[in-house]
């Protein structure tokens, strides 16, 4: 049993997916292949955003958007305790300040509430100026933007969307990948719209922001083409065999979301009331990229861990730390505890989930899972 099952998804689109590299390879347009601007095109159109710009991997789609927005040293991000570091690692990088922020403890996402809190009281110190906060649309579940975007308009913040899981999922019927006032993802494998190496790609509705982001991800390029090198930036284009093998991964995304919340609605009926499941918002759409619940204790969950490497049933634990207990930022002021995403981090764990995943070995995780209960 696969945990993502890449393989199956693979055989199924193998004739699209192999059709679309040899055409990029007979053409050897390896770099800045039609493909891209054809990716960009009806991703932009399919996000419902003006403009999408695609990049080399989804940390760096982060990095050229705080980039495009001027960050600077002394600039406070506000971000969720439990996200992956890339959220706001590039804009530590550039000088700027990590605040972190609980989550909500049914939906995993970001908390308005503590977003608030921690704004507030980096004013009052005022030795740092507030200025983005990081939304994660995590394991795929939509963040309340309503909320959120609710309080960064009354502190004036830049909302930055990042929807690394989040392709294919929606809020009140718009796509992730819309919301705040630029958004970011991942085309990492593992991710609901995954390519078959690393990738990834901004959105806005700002053509000045388009432009500079077009900008900065070729070594800073100004209108004569890259020797006319107008600032700094970096190099951070996404190849044309990437973008060849995720337009046909685009051809099926929303019959694979639909199937991801079939497979979701198995696993709610099965583990409803024997364990916290993921909550999603009503009016929301999850794109499912884990399915993770939540134990009881780090003892219950390490009992059912236990019962399904016995069972050769694949686990993760997604993620195991808070952000802020890391290494990396310890030379920053800590935040303390914030209970729920110290909870998460104790008593997650996810199961195999895919739009390819059996009901069979759907069955196979469910009592496997339930046994250990």
């Amino acid at each position: 049993m696969e945990f993502i099952d890449l393989k199956a998804q693979y055989r199924a689109l193998q004739p699209a997916i192999d059709a679309g590299i040899r055409k990029v390879l007979e053409s050897t347009r390896f770099i800045g292949g039609g493909e891209v601007k054809e990716l960009e095109e009806r991703l932009a159109s399919y996000v419902g955003r003006r403009r999408c710009v695609s990049c080399a991997n989804g940390t760096e789609a982060l990095q050229l958007a705080f980039m495009a927005y001027g960050i600077e040293a002394g600039d406070a991000v506000f971000c969720p305790d439990m996200t992956f570091i890339s959220s706001v690692e590039p804009a530590v990088m550039l000088g700027a300040k990590p605040v972190f922020c609980d989550i909500d403890p049914a939906t995993y996402n970001l908390d308005p509430v503590s977003l608030e809190k921690q704004i507030e009281a980096v004013e009052r110190e005022g030795k740092y100026r507030p200025r983005f906060v990081v939304a994660v649309d995590f394991l795929g579940n939509p963040a309340d933007f309503e909320a959120i975007s609710s309080v960064c308009k009354a502190h004036g913040l830049i909302l930055i969307e990042d929807a690394a899981q989040g392709t294919g999922a929606s809020r009140n019927g718009r796509k992730c990948g819309s919301f705040g006032d630029i958004a970011t993802t991942s085309f990492f494998p593992s991710k609901p719209l995954g390519c078959y190496g690393d990738g990834g790609a901004v959105f806005t509705d700002d053509d000045e922001i388009a432009g500079l982001l077009n900008s900065f991800k070729v070594h800073g390029k100004g209108p004569k083409g890259k020797y006319d090198n107008v600032r700094i930036g970096l190099n951070s284009r996404l190849d044309t065999i990437q973008a060849a093998v995720l337009l046909a991964k685009l051809d099926v995304l929303e019959q694979e979301i639909v199937t991801r919340q079939a497979v979701a609605k198995r696993y709610d009926e099965a583990f409803g009331g024997r364990i916290q499941i993921p909550a999603v918002m009503p009016g929301s759409v999850s794109a499912y990229a884990q399915y993770c619940v939540l134990a009881d204790s780090p003892e219950q969950r390490q009992r059912v861990l236990d019962a399904m490497k016995k069972a050769e049933v694949p686990s993760l634990i997604y993620y195991p730390n808070v952000l802020h207990s890391l290494d990396a930022f310890a030379p920053y002021e800590g935040d303390g505890v914030l209970p729920n995403a110290k909870h998460y981090a104790d008593c997650n764990f996810g199961m195999p989930f895919s739009p390819y995943l059996t009901e069979a070995d759907q069955q196979k995780v469910i009592d496997t899972v339930l046994g250990a209960l």
